[in-house]
């Protein structure tokens, strides 16, 4: 029997696979995370994300679940609005695009961040550097242009030889005196470091619409997901290990990886980790920007269109990164401060989608570890502090509205 002419192309093999699945987990948050973890929580930061990892396993299975059984373009959307209505469904896909709206400018001074540091400058240079970033980035999107394939798997193999050479070269500068005290700020302070660090675990929700691009996707996806899962698992806890152990105090940095490959290379080092950055952090926004542009095409009551961004997205990304990077520039908030708002929306996304896989998954063992991951992201959601605030309010304003009839989106991360 022929193939339909939509239906998507089996393309994907098992090394194509886990590229693009390491790649949509691991990301610019590397670059600040592990500083602000141990900020909070100090050598006990390591118990986060340990759990963390434990979570993540929970959202692999979940998602790559709802991949295989429910095949749906529209990714995050379509799983909430299958599983618990259209209203669900918008509530969900609005908090995705509030989540990029709000973290692409944090991304940018992450990077800015780096390039100060290089070139010795403060947080005027930082929130200036960020600002270049960000238009420039919104320009690229703007003109249609994605990052291929080709290009994230460049990308995921820049980050990982700069974190490889980090972790490696830092590890002998090791000293067992920085794990004491292990819980300076007291075990509670665990959870808001978890919250904090589950942005580097958002992924798992963006590359699930592409579990239909594989062949042999029952026989191929537990495989790809063990080899994602196991380099992921590797390289964070080496990371989050090796910052505490080898920079003690010093660790409590907007700028880790600069640090690590300070000890690992010498005086090269903020530059390669300043190169990494901006490197990285271009690709990865223009990335998210392309997948938010799909899905607030599809939101929109009248055809746009095709790779371009909304004019009220752009206005929304705009609007966000002047007053984001303005409050970082003047002191008014810490970037550790905003960095709780973009992960408690993408924490609202994983509720959704998880909620909905409760109902929609096949058998006990599915639906309990449907269940246990939707544990952990309330769990994780009790420590978002003050960020739950406009989290509920996105959710509640598109729970109110009506539904219109929504377009299918193609999946979050470009193929």
């Amino acid at each position: 029997m022929a193939r339909p002419r939509h239906a998507a192309v089996p393309d994907i093999g098992v090394l194509r696979g886990a590229a693009l699945y390491i790649g949509a987990l691991l990301g610019p948050g590397l670059l600040l995370l592990p500083g602000l973890a141990v900020t909070q929580a100090g050598p006990a930061s390591i118990v986060a994300w340990a759990a963390l990892l434990v979570a993540s396993g929970l959202f692999a299975v979940v998602f790559a679940a709802l991949g295989v059984r429910h095949p749906s373009a529209g990714g995050v959307r379509g799983y909430a609005e299958a599983g618990l209505g259209p209203r669900a469904g918008r509530a969900v896909a609005w908090c995705f695009l509030a989540g990029v709206i709000t973290g692409a400018p944090i991304v940018a001074v992450t990077c800015g961040n780096y390039v100060a540091e290089l070139l010795g400058g403060g947080v005027g240079l930082a929130c200036g550097t960020a600002a270049v970033l960000l238009l420039g980035t919104i320009a690229v999107t703007v003109r249609g242009v994605r990052t291929s394939a080709s290009v994230q798997f460049g990308l995921v193999a820049l980050l990982v030889g700069i974190v490889v050479t980090a972790v490696a070269g830092a590890a002998p500068a090791s000293r067992a005196g920085n794990w004491t005290p292990f819980a300076p700020h007291g075990w509670t302070a665990i959870g808001p470091a978890a919250s904090t660090l589950m942005l580097a675990f958002v992924g798992w929700e963006a590359i699930a619409p592409l579990t239909n691009r594989f062949a042999r996707p029952r026989r191929q996806l537990p495989v790809v997901i063990g080899i994602a899962f196991g380099t992921t698992t590797v390289i964070y806890l080496a990371l989050g290990a090796v910052t505490v152990a080898a920079l003690g105090p010093a660790a409590s940095t907007s700028v880790p990886l600069t640090a690590l490959l300070s000890l690992a290379v010498g005086q090269v080092g903020p530059g390669v980790a300043a190169v990494g950055a901006v490197v990285l952090t271009v690709g990865a926004v223009i990335a998210y920007l392309s997948g938010a542009g799909a899905l607030a095409r599809s939101l929109a009551p009248a055809p746009a269109a095709r790779d371009t961004l909304p004019p009220w997205l752009l206005v929304a990304l705009l609007g966000s990164g002047a007053v984001l990077i303005g409050l970082l520039g003047t002191g008014v908030l810490s970037l550790a401060a905003l960095v709780s708002v973009p992960t408690t929306f993408f924490l609202v996304v994983y509720l959704g989608c998880t909620v909905a896989a409760c109902r929609l998954l096949p058998g006990p063992l599915l639906r309990g570890v449907a269940a246990v991951a939707v544990v952990a992201v309330v769990a994780v959601l009790a420590f978002s502090g003050y960020a739950l605030i406009p989290a509920a309010c996105v959710t509640g304003l598109a729970l109110l509205a009506r539904p219109r009839r929504l377009r299918s989106a193609p999946p979050l991360v470009p193929a």
